[in-house]
């Protein structure tokens, strides 16, 4: 009998769980896990093969996504300098 599959049990498909990503990494050979060429269209987040069109993240901005990312500090901004003229 064969497992029953993660979307089939109504989970959602995570291939990070399988310890194995590919990614693009800038600067060394990378060959596509498709054709096997090494013709890359580079953007900012994902790079996609020039022959088959097979997109891979790159590895420079995993966790980066689409959205804005907030910093929330809880001590109040100092300001810089000692201070500015005071009006009494």
């Amino acid at each position: 009998m064969r497992p029953a599959s993660s979307l089939a049990t109504g989970q959602s498909f995570d291939p990070a769980l399988r310890g194995y990503i590919i990614h693009y990494h800038v600067g060394e050979a990378n060959h596509c896990p498709s054709c096997g060429r090494s013709q890359w269209l580079v953007g900012r987040i994902m790079a996609e093969c020039a022959y088959c069109e097979t997109a891979l993240p790159l590895e420079n901005n995993r966790g980066v996504g689409a959205c804005a990312r907030f910093v929330r500090t809880h001590a109040p901004a100092q300001p810089v300098g000692g201070g500015g003229p005071t009006i009494a």
